[in-house]
């Protein structure tokens, strides 16, 4: 066995997803808050884009992508934060943000030298930690907390360890805690990670998740343009990951991108062959149909914002401390007692799945994770079940 698999074991959220599948089989109502994966319809343009795109026969799909889409990011790109980005040049479609993510450390990473590290925020998205030592570098997790807003500051970091990392990790609007970052923050951590010679991954597959009312967070791609030209932008050193994942309901059809550094695109067309991971080309016609509009994005905006203002609303009754929790669609709530794990398991009693912190690395122990799956309905009814076994002392509220 690969020594970084039977290190890391089971991936953090599997079990939940088990659990789920297990318990709505008993035919009980179930309150499922625990994997990220939304029950909105996808579009049906989308579906109608992808079912009208199946071929007759099948061929493989190449790891560049369609030109198409590759435009189609760019133009989505310019729209979203007014950076022109070549399609060419600096975009490549991927088969959603996590195996670009997993992946991008083979790239990037030279294990036998002397930039081997990965840097990455506790608690982060697991794929942080296990891209890089799959890859057979060295994982070196900074712990996050709230009274720092949830932020990996790479300037308060010791000499020898951005010496010592080929490339860090940024994720704002940030999973777990749904907090979001400032341009003068991002500004920081771009300058620090050139200056240092680190390669900065931004992972922003929730850029277009916030709520209604804004603030709309900004994304890397704006800040390196503010140091250079939105029409000519400097990305050097910078590699940003999207997703339509959460944009667009497409969690399963897996499509996503990097936009970035011409050379770190080069390098992961090199990388992406050897893999296969390639979208097939009518997943690829559904993202170009996804990306060209923003319509259904506002919808599902408006859906997760009713979704927040109903468990936010529980929490300010229930006395349930919340953190974060300003964009994605996670609520991230402090566990009553100080132990997630306990009171995640607690929560199974009432039918409640939530994700306890520490699934997502150490600085994540003591808070609890909410994902705005269930309906506004659901999270009505998970809501009054919680306050009532709070109320009758079958779980503690605070």
């Amino acid at each position: 066995m690969h020594p970084a698999l039977e290190a890391l074991g089971d991936y953090p959220l599997a079990r939940f997803q088990d659990l789920a599948r297990a318990m709505a089989a008993e035919g009980t109502p179930l309150h499922d808050f625990s994997v990220g994966d939304p029950v909105e319809p996808t579009p049906r343009f989308i579906r109608t884009a992808l079912i009208d795109a199946v071929p007759e026969v099948s061929q493989y799909p190449t790891a560049a992508g369609l030109p198409e889409l590759r435009q189609e990011i760019a133009t989505w790109a310019h729209r979203r934060t007014g950076v022109r980005v070549d399609p060419d040049r600096h975009v490549l479609p991927t088969s959603g943000s996590k195996e670009a993510i997993f992946h991008l450390p083979l790239a990037v990473l030279d294990p036998d030298g002397p930039r081997d590290g990965a840097l990455y925020g506790t608690p982060g998205y697991a794929p942080y930690e296990r891209g890089a030592r799959f890859a057979s570098g060295r994982a070196d997790p900074e712990p996050l907390s709230a009274a720092s807003g949830w932020r990996l500051h790479l300037e308060a970091l010791e000499r020898d360890r951005l010496d010592r990392a080929g490339l860090a990790w940024l994720n704002y609007p940030h999973n777990p805690t749904g907090a979001i970052a400032d341009r003068d923050y991002l500004a920081r951590q771009l300058a620090t990670a050139r200056e240092r010679g680190v390669t900065l991954a931004s992972d922003e597959c929730y850029l277009d998740i916030h709520p209604v009312a804004g603030p709309r967070p900004p994304s890397v791609l704006e800040v390196a343009a503010d140091a250079s030209s939105a029409e000519d932008p400097d990305l050097s050193g910078l590699l940003v990951a999207f997703s339509l994942s959460k944009r667009s309901g497409m969690t399963g059809y897996r499509s996503g991108a990097l936009v970035g550094d011409p050379e770190l695109i080069r390098r992961n067309r090199l990388l992406r062959p050897n893999i296969g991971t390639a979208s097939p080309e009518f997943v690829q016609r559904a993202a170009i149909a996804a990306w060209s509009d923003e319509e259904h994005v506002a919808e599902r905006r408006a859906t997760f914002d009713a979704k927040r203002a109903v468990l936010l609303d529980f929490a300010a009754r229930a006395g349930l401390a919340v953190s974060g929790s300003e964009a994605t669609f996670y609520l991230w709530l402090a566990a009553p007692g100080g132990d997630d794990a306990a009171y995640a398991e607690a929560l199974l009693a009432h039918r409640i799945i939530a994700s306890p912190g520490r699934a997502f690395g150490p600085g994540g122990q003591g808070w609890l994770r909410l994902a705005l799956v269930p309906s506004v309905e659901g999270c009505q009814e998970a809501a009054a079940i919680w306050e009532r076994a709070i109320a009758d002392g079958s779980l503690p509220g605070h």
